[in-house]
């Protein structure tokens, strides 16, 4: 048994491959199919036993290789790796019962999908990463998700793989059913690439929105990257007076809307007269709406906030982010963990979570935005085109992450985000990545890590929505329930058989 455990271990680290920044996406199917037959290969009498474990060793695996980037932050983020493969360990048990039925890779991607969407959710607010529609970026699955969202495509990946298991062990005893079991695969792998465009989506009729994106740059790395506040904000003022200077020189396009990232004010300016003054008359220089990200202190804790301000320079819309980063913006269990661990003590205070959906008005045109980690929650992106959102943008702050491989994750997200949705995503960072993407997903300007730019386009202003905006509840519905059913079913006969057996086993 230690062997299937190693090699699940393995298979979960190969599926990591699949996700930035190393993007091989072979190992996205081959890991997952490694862990199914790993499951279909086990023992009637050991499935129940054995299933979890086999599982939570290969979610191990994939989380011990995708998240090495939390160590910049935690030397504890091993147990942020357990906690998920814990709960991917679930799909063992959850498909166990059903291993011997003819149709079990239909139950492996439904009670996988169900899994994803639980850990999605929970503990803590959940943490996505690593879902399996993550991988897709640049691959013809990616044009799965403006039809069936991130929980639809991530069903049709884990039959894909699961498929294969299912051909290769027929094919020596029953041809006929083996090569159409492994074409289907084939099949559901390369259905996105003939797809045709998502219907019901057009540009806007008038011009396109012409969008200036301020990458200001950080003085400081790691941990000490917002450490010079003043400094962080003072560069993304002179590089946007840089850019009005430039405009009224005719060198540049007048914009009709510039975007700071997240954190580009760590100082409040509703607290602090010359913070104020300093993004108040950089937006009356370029003449044009500001949306920057702050931190805002109201009296009852802090919260991480996209502000607006007028082309005059006044303070006029915002939208406070409503998904806090558990130990980064907020502490669980502050009172029983902040004695044991003195490093909480570098976050004082809690973020107060918003509780309006972030489509602001700017330009006349409705932005969506998400702020930062909130781009790994598909839901939130589908709300806000639902909400009107005819464009959207991602204000971030990865300098903390520079050099490591989150910076690359968040940015493929929000390409996916995209291509889901059917909108063009402005990403605008600290100190990167920054880049401006097209409806399809494809970047069509990226600046330069590490260093103080401004990216400048004409953005399409898009109507209308994608399946997986106009039926989002309903496929999350359909992709989650029916795993979660055969979760429970599984469990519940696992039960019972293991019951039957140890009645058996005792002596009359």
């Amino acid at each position: 048994m230690l062997i299937r455990l190693l090699v699940a271990l393995v298979a979960g680290g190969v599926t990591a491959v699949a996700f930035e920044p190393f993007t091989f996406t072979p190992a996205l199917l081959l890991g997952v199919l490694v862990l199914a037959g790993l499951l279909v290969a086990l023992p009637d009498r050991r499935r129940g036993r054995w299933a979890y474990a086999v599982a939570t060793s290969y979610g191990l695996g994939l989380m011990l290789t995708l998240l090495p980037w939390l160590h910049v932050v935690t030397p504890a983020w091993p147990v942020l790796a357990l906690v998920q493969a814990l709960l991917i360990g679930l799909v063992g048990p959850g498909v166990a019962a059903f291993l011997g039925r003819p149709w079990w890779p239909l139950a492996f991607a439904a009670v996988w999908t169900a899994v994803e969407v639980l850990r999605s959710g929970w503990p803590l607010g959940g943490f996505p990463w690593g879902r399996l529609a993550f991988a897709t970026v640049d691959t013809p699955a990616a044009g799965l998700l403006p039809w069936l969202g991130v929980g639809g495509t991530t069903f049709v990946l884990a039959l894909a793989a699961a498929l294969v298991v299912w051909g290769v062990r027929a094919l020596p005893r029953r041809l006929a059913v083996g090569v159409p079991a492994l074409g289907v695969s084939v099949a559901l792998v390369l259905l996105g690439a003939v797809l045709p465009s998502a219907p019901g989506v057009t540009d806007r009729p008038g011009d396109p929105v012409r969008v200036a994106a301020v990458q200001g740059n950080t003085p400081g790395v790691g941990l000490a990257a917002m450490a010079e506040r003043r400094a962080v904000l003072d560069n993304h003022v002179r590089a946007t007076r840089r850019l009005a200077a430039e405009v009224a020189e005719g060198r540049e396009v007048q914009p009709d809307l510039v975007l700071w990232p997240e954190n580009s004010s760590d100082i409040d300016p509703f607290r602090d007269a010359a913070a104020y003054v300093a993004v108040s008359e950089s937006a009356a220089a370029i003449g044009a709406p500001l949306g920057m990200g702050t931190a805002v202190d109201d009296g009852l804790g802090w919260r991480n906030r996209f502000q607006v301000w007028d082309p005059t320079g006044e303070p006029v819309q915002s939208y406070d982010k409503q998904k806090a980063v558990p130990f980064g913006e907020y502490v669980p269990f502050r009172s029983v963990l902040q004695p044991l661990i003195p490093a909480l003590d570098q976050i004082p205070r809690d973020m107060v979570p918003g509780e309006r959906p972030g489509v602001l008005t700017l330009a006349g045109t409705p932005i969506g935005v998400i702020v930062c980690f909130e781009v790994a929650y598909a839901g939130l992106a589908t709300g806000l085109v639902a909400e009107g959102a005819e464009i959207l943008t991602v204000p971030t702050n990865n300098a903390t992450y520079m050099g490591t491989a989150q910076v690359e994750q968040q940015f493929a997200m929000a390409r996916l985000m995209a291509t889901m949705t059917s909108r063009s995503v402005v990403v605008v960072s600290t100190n990167g990545v920054s880049g401006i993407v097209g409806p399809d997903g494809e970047v069509t300007e990226r600046a330069p890590v590490r260093e103080t730019a401004v990216l400048t386009a004409e953005v399409a202003r898009r109507v209308g929505e994608t399946p997986a905006v106009a039926q989002a509840q309903v496929l999350t519905l359909a992709t989650t329930a029916p795993g979660a059913a055969l979760g429970l079913a599984s469990g519940v006969l696992l039960a019972l058989g293991g019951r039957r057996a140890r009645r058996r086993e005792e002596p009359a």
